[in-house]
C-alpha cells in the first residue's frame, strides 16, 4: 500500500525550517547578509548629541576668546598707548612752534616809559597761530589713532579712554612747549633789547583754548570708525550654540 504524499512546505517557511535553531530569520534580508544580523547603516544610529555635540557648537566662540586678552592686558596696552601718544605731544609743539605765524611788535618810548603796540593792527597772524594748532591737533589725532587701531586691532574702552586722555595732555605738553620755546613772554624786556622802533616777534599764546580738544576729537572718531569697519565682530548668541534649540527629529516621541 502506497503512503500518501505530503506536499512541499512553501519557500519562505522551507527556508525558515532550514536555519538553525536559536536565530530567527529575518523575512527581507539582501544577498551576503547573515540570518538574524540585520542591517546596520547611518539612518538608524542616533543623531550625535552631548559633549561632542556642544563642543562643535562652542568651536566659533572658543575661537573668538583665544584672540581677545585679558583685562589686565587690556590695562597694560592702554596704559603703553597713553605714554606713547602724550609723549608725541612734544613733537606737536616742535612743529607748531615752527609753522605758526609771528605776530610782529614794536616798541616805542613815551616819556619815561616804554610802550609796546603792533606793527599791522589788521594782521590776521594771532589767528593763524590758533589755526596752526588746530589743523596739527587733528592731523596727530588722525595718525594716532591709526597707529594704536594698527597695534591692537581691536577697540575698547580702555583703549579709548587712553587715546583720548593721550591726545589732551599731548595737546597740553604742545601748548606749555611752544609758549616756553617761543619769543620772550616779556614783551617790555624785549622792547628795551632790540631797541626803539624794531620789529619783535611776540610771545607764541594760544588764545583760543578750545584748539586743545582737537586731537583727542579727532583721535576718538577715526579709532571709532576704524574699529567699525575693520575690526572683527563679536559671534551671535546662535553661533555659540545658545539658547536656540536644535532641529526636532521625533526620535524622543512618547
Amino acid at each position: 500500500m502506497t503512503a500518501p504524499l505530503t506536499p512541499s512546505p512553501p519557500p519562505d517557511r522551507r527556508s525558515s525550517q532550514s536555519s538553525p535553531p536559536g536565530e530567527a530569520a529575518s523575512p527581507q534580508q539582501g544577498p551576503g547578509q547573515r540570518p538574524g544580523r540585520p542591517a546596520q547603516d547611518g539612518a538608524g544610529q542616533p543623531p550625535a548629541t552631548g559633549s561632542g555635540a556642544a563642543q562643535g557648537a562652542h568651536a566659533p566662540a572658543a575661537a573668538h576668546a583665544a584672540g581677545d586678552p585679558g583685562p589686565v592686558a587690556e590695562v597694560r596696552q592702554a596704559v603703553v598707548a597713553l605714554v606713547a601718544v602724550t609723549v608725541a605731544g612734544v613733537l606737536l609743539g616742535l612743529l607748531w612752534l615752527w609753522l605758526a605765524p609771528r605776530v610782529p611788535l614794536v616798541g616805542d618810548v613815551s616819556g619815561d616809559s616804554w610802550i609796546v603796540y603792533l606793527k599791522d593792527s589788521e594782521g590776521e597772524q594771532a589767528v593763524g597761530v590758533d589755526g596752526t594748532f588746530t589743523l596739527l591737533g587733528l592731523a596727530f589725532g588722525v595718525v594716532s589713532a591709526v597707529a594704536v587701531f594698527l597695534a591692537r586691532r581691536r577697540g575698547g574702552v580702555p583703549l579709548v579712554v587712553a587715546l583720548c586722555l593721550g591726545g589732551l595732555l599731548g595737546s597740553l605738553l604742545a601748548w606749555r612747549l611752544g609758549v616756553w620755546l617761543g619769543p620772550q613772554q616779556d614783551v617790555i624786556a624785549h622792547a628795551k633789547a632790540v631797541g626803539k622802533g624794531v620789529t619783535f616777534s611776540a610771545p607764541l599764546k594760544l588764545g583760543a583754548k578750545g584748539a586743545l580738544l582737537a586731537w583727542p576729537l579727532a583721535a576718538l572718531v577715526v579709532h571709532l570708525a576704524l574699529t567699525a569697519l575693520f575690526a572683527p565682530r563679536e559671534p551671535e548668541p546662535h553661533e555659540q550654540g545658545g539658547p536656540y534649540p536644535g532641529p526636532y527629529d521625533g526620535s524622543h516621541a512618547a
